[in-house]
């Protein structure tokens, strides 16, 4: 019989015959924008794993990653999912503070890990019992990946195999979702992919024609200021003005990795599905950051643009709806708390995320009501349910978006009379007068 999870109670409730609490297996991307699934919308992109995902569960349309306070994003991204924390609160080591898979140990979990971890090696033991094939890095040739097993509580001395990471990754996953017996299990599976370089395998048969692939619509060939980051690594990946025909080959190698993620993740799924634990698991896949790919006129990350902090959330499994989408909006760093609702898990005393249990038992509820963001000092901004501020402190420059109305942030309506409400009234948050 299967489990049934009282999402608004935050209780999960089993028959007599189960009396397991449900699993956990986490799937998370890295720079991997909230566009890029097929069934969210992508009529190019071939993702037909992370598309049963979607028809299995809830997708979150305002899923964010809240900033981040150096040009590797995913390093405070990474800490503040694992921690429950806000990005001014992260001890970015994860050492300070107790970890959510640390309670999820603590209420009886096994917990297990394999991927890139860009939050230093020594909080690798702290967090997890279980470590195979660690990346310890922030990027590099994913086909010449140094990795590291946990063992004894230590990291060991890195190996190279001869295949590429992420398949080293699935491959660790569905071992462990083979191999598993006894305690409840929260398997956390962070890639590197599809983040830069994009190399997959040659043998890989999937290949998207630069030519058939439409820029995208708030493509521009420079950024029309100085946004504070504009000489970061990323932003040099191409030269600028930028050019469509560049930008065009960047996004097909950029959805052929995509589209190679997605296939490893069906390998787990896959696994999954043949298990003891198909019928009680939770999934969830998300990325840590998104990425610009040519939207005005920028490639990085580093900024606070719908596409680059904006990233793709679902959730399935049992008493979860299928098939639905959801408009509450929330950060990355609630999923946990909301995860740790559905199984029973104490919260860390320093965890601030919200659990949003609600919103996954009835989708059309509101999730937070307003967003706020940061990159370094250089960029600050704040978003409600329909309207977006961004603030650039260094060269005191305003953009307002009617995000209802113009979803890809390309008309900037910060002089426009009608918009003088949201205007006043977001900027007094951003500039701290809330």
């Amino acid at each position: 019989m299967s489990c049934v999870i009282l999402w608004a109670t935050g209780l999960a409730t089993c028959s007599a015959a189960q009396q397991a609490p449900p699993n956990i297996l986490f799937l998370f991307a890295a720079d991997q924008r909230a566009d890029t699934i097929g069934a969210l919308g992508n009529p190019i992109i071939s993702t037909p794993n992370l598309d049963r995902l979607v028809q299995r569960g809830v997708s979150f349309n305002r899923a964010y990653m809240a900033g981040s306070n150096n040009p590797a994003t995913c390093i405070p991204s990474r800490a503040m999912l694992l921690s429950g924390q806000p990005l001014k609160r992260i001890d970015q080591t994860l050492m300070r503070d107790p970890t959510w898979p640390e309670a999820f140990h603590s209420a009886g979990y096994t917990t297990f890990v394999s991927g890139k971890w860009h939050n230093g090696g020594a909080s690798v033991s702290k967090c997890f019992q279980f470590a195979r094939a660690m990346f310890t890095g922030g990027m590099g040739n994913p086909l010449h990946t140094p990795l590291r097993n946990l063992e004894d509580g230590v990291l060991r001395k890195p190996f190279t195999p001869e295949k590429h990471a992420c398949e080293v990754f699935a491959d660790e996953a569905v071992e462990f979702l083979s191999k598993h017996k006894g305690a409840p299990f929260l398997c956390y599976i962070p890639f590197d992919a599809p983040h830069d370089p994009h190399i997959v395998p040659k043998s890989f048969p999937l290949q998207y024609n630069p030519e058939a692939i439409p820029l995208p619509p708030n493509f521009a060939g420079v950024h029309p200021f100085d946004n504070g980051e504009m000489t970061v690594r990323d932003e040099l990946l191409l030269p600028s003005p930028r050019q469509p025909e560049a930008v065009r080959g960047m996004l097909a190698d950029y959805y052929r990795y995509v589209s190679y993620l997605d296939g490893q993740i069906g390998r787990i799924l896959d696994a999954l599905e043949a298990s003891p634990f198909a019928d009680n698991t939770i999934v969830v896949f998300s990325a840590d950051s998104g990425v610009a790919r040519g939207s005005h006129g920028l490639i990085g990350k580093q900024n606070l643009y719908e596409h680059s902090v904006r990233v793709p959330l679902i959730v399935s499994g049992p008493g979860i709806p299928k098939g639905v989408k959801t408009d509450a909006m929330c950060y990355l760093y609630d999923v946990f708390p909301t995860l740790g609702a559905a199984c029973a898990v104490p919260a860390p005393a320093s965890s601030e995320g919200r659990d949003l249990s609600s919103v996954l038992q009835q989708p059309s509820l509101p999730g937070r009501e307003l967003l706020q963001f940061s990159y370094k000092d250089v960029q600050l901004a704040v978003r409600d349910k329909r309207w977006k501020l961004i603030y650039y402190p260094k060269v005191d420059v305003t953009q307002l978006f009617d995000l209802e109305a113009d979803p890809q942030e390309t008309k900037d309506m910060a002089g426009e009379p009608d918009a003088f409400e949201p205007l006043f009234r977001l900027a007094a948050l951003v500039r701290g007068g809330k």
